[in-house]
Formats: structure tokens, C-alpha cells, sequence
């Protein structure tokens, strides 16, 4: 009697989170890392499954609500050299530049255009951003469900910004780590547009770090992997590391 009690208590624990609550513990687990420093790896795969691979090296400062991180292009020689800059804001949309070594010159993304797709990756401008609940809008309790065998809470938000591509993104939160599974976003015409999957997380002490997303086009077909390598946190980078002069450096 004792053990179905404790069953139903903890169930109904479980069950008692709200889609916000899950999303600041997820948030929660990812935070405190300071800085990161890694290379990157991005392949693109076509509808034919023919692939293409980029690599790059990125930077990230982690500040209160606002992040910022820098991406250069190393190969193939057509996007060497090309440099992604990004300012994370909570109160308005984010600022954006993409330096252009061909044109010598930097581009600003417009907040208009975040939805447009970056270097030709299912990747857009609006994902290269960090995630933070403070610019989603969530409403009611996270449910509990089932994916690949482990327990998930499965919520709803709503972007706030209003030149978001997405009416809505539907997470898959792991119950007992709170580290995303996959998220699923809808387009401007509430049909499902994407999904992208996340996995391989490694700890730095109490730390969680992303080592991998897969971000699959359901419309379109193609696909595009990011991975993480080499990364080291707590390196000591300040404001200074992200001004724009880098971008023509």
C-alpha cells in the first residue's frame, strides 16, 4: 500500500509544472558556464541526401538575459572567412550582423528578415539565438509524455517578437534531466515546419553543455547538423571580444 502511494505522490509531482516552470529548470540546467570557446561543424544535407560540411570556430559571452556570440567560417573556401555576430536581447530583437569577405562589408540582419535562412542552412537567423523563456509566452501545465521510452513534459510557447517565422513551438523536455529532447516549430500558417533534435550534452560540473541539434525540414526535405568539438568554458572573454570591429578583423 505504502509503494502505491508513493507512486501516486510522485506522479502527481510530476505532473505539476507548468510549461514555464519547465522551461526556466531546462534553462536553468544549461546556465553558469560563463563563456564558451569551441569549433563547430555544420553539414547539410538535400533532399537527394547529398551533403555538403562547413566548419567554423564560435565564441560565446553568457550575460544575465542577454548573450552574445561570434561565428567565423573556416571551410569550404566560397565561406571562408564569413562572420556571424550576435546580440541577445529580451526587450526587443536581437542585433545581428554577417560580415561578407567577397563584398568586404557588414550586412545587418534586419528583424524582418530573421526568419530568412542562414548560409543556406534549415538553420534561420531567429535559431541562431540563445534560448530564453523571457522571449517565449507560455501558458498552462506541462503534460507528461513518452519519447524514445523516456518520460517528457510536452509544452506550447508562443514567440513574442512580431517578425517571428513561428506561431508556436511545441518542446520535448526530458522529465528527469530537464535538457531539451526535440522541439517541433510551426510556420505563419500553423503547419509544422521543422523539427530539430538535440543530444550527445556533456556536463561541466554542474553545467550542461549541447554537443549536437539535427534540424529537419519537414516541408522542404533537407536536413542540417550542427556539432560542438573541442569547447572549453570559463575562459575569461569580456564585452570587448563581440565588438563589431572583429567582424572586418
Amino acid at each position: 500500500m505504502k509503494s502505491i502511494l508513493f507512486t501516486i505522490i510522485l506522479i502527481s509531482n510530476t505532473f505539476a509544472l507548468t510549461n514555464l516552470e519547465v522551461a526556466l529548470k531546462s534553462e536553468a540546467k544549461m546556465s553558469g558556464y560563463k563563456d564558451a570557446i569551441s569549433k563547430m561543424t555544420m553539414t547539410l544535407i538535400n533532399a537527394r541526401g547529398q551533403e555538403k560540411v562547413r566548419t567554423m570556430n564560435m565564441k560565446i559571452l553568457e550575460g544575465k538575459d542577454e548573450d552574445k556570440s561570434l561565428m567565423e567560417f573556416l571551410t569550404p573556401a566560397d565561406v571562408k572567412g564569413t562572420k556571424f555576430l550576435s546580440y541577445e536581447h529580451v526587450d526587443k530583437d536581437d542585433d545581428q550582423w554577417l560580415y561578407l569577405p567577397a563584398l568586404k562589408r557588414v550586412k545587418r540582419i534586419a528583424s524582418k528578415n530573421k526568419s530568412g535562412s542562414f548560409m543556406g542552412s534549415e538553420f534561420s537567423y531567429e535559431d541562431l539565438s540563445a534560448f530564453n523563456p523571457k522571449k517565449y509566452n507560455y501558458s498552462g501545465d506541462a503534460k507528461l509524455s513518452k519519447l524514445d521510452g523516456a518520460d517528457v513534459y510536452v509544452g506550447q510557447s508562443v514567440p513574442k517578437s512580431k517578425y517571428s517565422g513561428y506561431t508556436k513551438l511545441v518542446s520535448y523536455i526530458d522529465a528527469k534531466t530537464f535538457l531539451p529532447r526535440k522541439v517541433e516549430y510551426f510556420d505563419r500558417k500553423k503547419k509544422l515546419l521543422k523539427t530539430s533534435y538535440f543530444g550527445a550534452y556533456k556536463k561541466y560540473g554542474d553545467v550542461y553543455r549541447m554537443t549536437k541539434i539535427t534540424m529537419k525540414n519537414v516541408q522542404n526535405d533537407k536536413t542540417t547538423i550542427l556539432v560542438w568539438s573541442d569547447e572549453t568554458i570559463k575562459n575569461g572573454l569580456k564585452d570587448r571580444d563581440f565588438h563589431k570591429r572583429y567582424l572586418k578583423r
